[in-house]
C-alpha cells in the first residue's frame, strides 16, 4: 500500500491488538483512534465528528466494528470516488475485510486484500468489474503507467484536454470528465459490445489480449473498425480519438521520445508550447503519451529544455554525446548543426536513440521563431505493422527474449520468463543445459528448438527467420543468461540488425549454491565478497583476473566451467587460501541428479577427479561454506531502523 497515512477507528478496546497488528504493516503511517486512553493510541469522544475531522486529511480510513456505525460516521461527507478516501471496515474478531468506499480510485479494494493476508480473513470485495473478471477501466492506466481521457462526443463530454501541456482543469471540465469516464465505465460492465484498438504493443497490451473479455474485440488499426456495431471504443495508443461517433476511452502509453534543439538562451516558453501543441493537433499524438525528452549534451543545462521537461511535460530530460548522435541514420541531416555540434541531427537522431531505434512519428521541425526543433520517435518494441488489419495482428517486427531458465529445477524458472515461454512462437533452448520441461508449456502451434547442434550462425538465422514474420522469439539460457551465458555475441547480430529484444533474468547456480548448501556466502565481519569466475583452460583470463590473484582476498569464490582443469584452480587457490579452507563441487545444481561434494581445499582436486565431476559442475571456496558464527547487527539490540525504534 502506498497510502500516506492510515487511520483506524477502533469501536472497542478489546479490538486495538488487531488495529496493532494492522499498524506494525504499516509502520509510520498509521494512527490508532480509541474511545478508551491508551499509550499508543489517539482518544475521542463521538465516531461522526472524528470522521468528518479525517475524511478529507486521509488516504485510507479503517473502522474495525460493526458496519452500520462504520456508514453512519462516513455518510455526511462522501462527496465522489474521484476525491474520496479507500473507507474498509473490519468486524471485531478481524475475521472479515469488506471495501466499503473508493474501491477502485481510492484504493480501497487493494487495501482489503492487503489486510485480509496480513490477517488471514476474508476480503469482501462488491465492484461488478472484480466480482466479474473484468478491467478496472478507472484504475487500469495506473497499473502500467498510462495516462486516460474519456469522450462522448453524443454529449459532448470529454475527460481531459489533448495536449497534456495544461496544469488545472476547471470545475465545469472537471465535471464533464467524470461523466464522460463513468459513462464508459457503465457500458463497459454491463457487458455492451465493445471494440478493443491495441495500437502499440506492451505489457498491458499483452494483458489485456490474455484476459479480454467476450464482449470485447481487438482491433489493430482504427480504420479497421465499424463503429457503428459497437456502444464502447477502448484504445491504447499514442493517438487520440475524439471523433469517435461512440464513447471512448483512450490510454496513453509512454511510448513516444521527444527529441529537441533550441539555440542558445532560447527563453520564450510559449512559443514552445505553442510549437508543440500544434504538432499534437495536426499529428493526432496525445503528448501524454511522451516518456522522455532528450537533446545533446551540449543542451544538458538550457534551462528551457529543462523546463519543458520537467514543468510541463513532467518527464526526465537526458542528453546524448555529439559523437553518439551522429551514428543514427537520420532523414534530414543538417551540415550546418554538424559544424557547430558536431553531430548531424539533434531532435531526430535524440528521438531515434532514446526509442531503442524506433521509427520516426513527427520528422524535424522548426518552430515558429526558428530557434526551436523537435522530432518525435515511437519506442521500437511498441510497434505493431501498419498492415494488420482485421482481427489478425502482423506486427513490423517481431521481438526476442532471452530468458534465463535458472539453474535446472523447471519450477526456478521466473513467473516473467514462464510468460515469455507461454507466449513464444519460437522457443530455442540451450540442448542439455535447459531441461526439457520448461518447453512443455509452449502454446499450441509454436516451434520448439534445441541449440545444441547449431553454431552462432544457424542460431541467428532461425531467430530472424521467426523475427521477420513478425513473431515472437525467447532464447532460453541457462542460469541467468548475462553470467556465463554467451548472449554478448548473439547481442552483437542482434544490435547489427536493429533487433528488438530484451533480457529476462534467471536464477545463477551460484544462488542456487548457496541455498543448497545452506550458506550465507556473506558473513559479518568475516567476507563481504562473492567473486564469480572460471579458471584459465582454452579460454585465457585477463593478467588482472588471474585466480592467484583474485585468491588474495579470501572472498567466497564461485568457479565456473572449472571441474576440467580443478588441479590447476586448487594450485592457484593455494597461493592465499589455507588448504584447510572449506570447498564444494556442485553437480547439476537443483536437477534431480543434483550431487554435492563437500571437502577442504587440498583435496579439491581428488575430490572432483573421484567422482567424475566435468560439465554443469560448480566449485565453491571460501569460509563462508557451512559457517554458523557470527551475528549480522541487524539483529544487535542498539541497531535502529526505520521499522524498530
Amino acid at each position: 500500500m502506498s497510502k500516506n497515512m492510515l487511520n483506524i477507528l477502533v469501536v472497542s478496546a478489546s479490538s486495538l491488538p488487531l488495529a496493532r497488528k494492522i499498524r506494525n504493516e504499516y509502520p509510520g503511517k498509521t494512527v490508532i483512534y480509541c474511545r478508551e486512553a491508551d499509550n499508543d493510541v489517539e482518544p475521542f469522544t463521538s465516531f461522526e465528528e472524528l470522521a468528518g475531522d479525517l475524511f478529507d486529511k486521509s488516504e485510507a480510513i479503517v473502522f474495525i466494528g460493526a458496519m452500520g456505525i462504520c456508514v453512519r460516521s462516513i455518510a455526511p461527507y462522501i462527496k465522489s470516488k474521484y476525491t474520496d478516501p479507500a473507507v474498509v471496515c473490519l468486524d471485531s474478531s478481524g475475521k472479515y475485510v469488506v471495501s466499503v468506499l473508493s474501491g477502485h480510485i481510492g484504493g480501497a479494494n487493494e487495501l482489503t486484500h492487503e489486510l485480509a493476508r496480513i490477517l488471514g480473513a476474508e476480503a469482501v470485495v462488491t465492484t461488478q468489474s472484480d466480482n466479474q473478471g473484468l478491467w478496472a477501466l478507472d484504475t487500469l492506466a495506473r497499473q502500467y503507467g498510462w495516462e486516460q481521457e474519456a469522450y462522448n462526443q453524443q454529449e459532448g463530454l470529454h475527460c481531459s484536454r489533448h495536449t497534456g501541456l495544461e496544469e488545472t482543469d476547471d470545475k465545469t471540465f472537471d465535471v464533464s470528465r467524470k461523466r464522460a469516464m463513468n459513462e464508459c465505465i457503465t457500458r463497459f460492465v454491463n457487458r455492451r459490445p465493445t471494440a478493443l484498438l491495441l495500437h502499440v504493443r506492451t505489457e498491458g497490451t499483452d494483458y489485456m489480449k490474455k484476459t479480454c473479455p467476450p464482449h470485447v474485440d481487438i482491433f489493430y488499426k482504427y480504420k479497421d473498425i465499424d463503429l457503428g456495431k459497437y456502444d464502447l471504443l477502448i484504445t491504447v495508443s499514442p493517438y487520440y480519438y475524439p471523433q469517435s461517433p461512440i464513447p471512448c476511452l483512450s490510454f496513453f502509453p509512454k511510448v513516444l521520445h521527444l527529441g529537441v534543439g533550441c539555440k542558445k538562451g532560447l527563453a520564450d516558453m510559449r512559443s514552445v508550447l505553442t510549437d508543440l501543441s500544434l504538432c499534437s493537433n495536426l499529428s493526432g499524438l496525445n503528448l501524454k503519451s511522451i516518456a522522455d525528452v532528450s537533446s545533446i549534451d551540449l543542451k544538458k543545462d538550457e534551462p528551457i529544455l529543462k523546463e519543458l521537461a520537467d514543468t510541463y511535460l513532467h518527464r526526465p530530460f537526458k542528453t546524448y554525446p555529439a559523437e553518439e548522435l551522429d551514428k543514427i541514420p537520420v532523414p534530414h541531416p543538417s551540415s550546418t548543426v554538424k559544424q557547430v555540434t558536431g553531430s548531424g541531427s539533434v531532435s531526430e537522431a535524440a528521438a531515434i536513440l532514446s526509442a531503442e531505434g524506433g521509427p520516426l512519428l513527427v520528422e524535424k521541425q522548426k518552430g515558429q521563431t526558428k530557434d526551436f526543433t523537435y522530432a518525435i520517435a515511437i519506442n521500437k518494441s511498441a510497434v505493431r505493422d501498419e498492415e494488420g488489419s482485421g482481427q489478425k495482428e502482423k506486427p513490423g517486427h517481431g521481438h526476442i527474449e532471452i530468458v534465463g531458465a535458472g539453474p535446472g529445477d523447471p519450477e526456478l524458472i521466473s513467473i516473467r520468463g514462464r510468460r515469455m515461454l507461454e507466449n513464444a512462437d519460437l522457443i530455442l533452448y540451450a540442448g542439455s543445459l535447459v531441461p526439457k520441461e520448461l518447453t512443455l508449456c509452449a502454446k499450441k502451434g509454436a516451434t520448439v528448438r534445441s541449440s545444441a547442434d547449431m553454431n552462432l550462425e544457424e542460431q541467428f538465422a532461425l531467430m530472424k527467420e521467426f523475427y521477420d514474420k513478425g513473431l515472437f522469439v525467447v532464447r532460453l539460457h541457462t542460469g541467468d543468461p548475462c553470467i556465463y551465458g554467451a548472449i554478448q555475441e548473439q547481442m552483437a547480430f542482434f544490435d547489427r540488425y536493429g533487433m528488438s529484444y530484451h533480457i529476462t533474468p534467471g536464477i545463477s547456480s551460484f544462488q542456487a549454491a548457496a541455498a543448497a548448501l545452506r550458506s550465507q556466502f556473506t558473513i559479518p565481519e568475516k567476507v563481504q565478497t562473492i567473486i564469480l569466475t572460471r579458471g584459465e583452460g582454452r579460454t585465457p583470463m585477463p593478467e588482472k583476473e588471474q585466480l592467484h590473484k583474485l585468491a588474495a582476498s579470501q572472498s567466497t569464490m564461485c568457479i565456473f566451467l572449472s571441474a576440467g582443469i580443478a588441479g590447476k584452480v586448487q594450485k592457484e587457490l593455494l597461493e592465499h587460501y589455507p588448504p584447510t579452507t572449506p570447498v564444494a563441487a556442485c553437480y547439476k545444481l537443483t536437477w534431480k541428479d543434483e550431487r554435492i561434494y563437500r571437502g577442504e581445499l587440498k583435496d579439491l582436486e581428488r575430490i572432483v577427479k573421484e567422482n567424475n565431476l566435468t560439465l554443469t559442475t560448480l566449485l565453491v571456496v571460501g569460509d563462508a561454506i557451512d559457517n554458523r558464527e557470527g551475528l549480522s547487527r541487524l539483529y544487535a539490540d542498539e541497531f535502529k531502523h526505520l521499522f524498530r525504534h
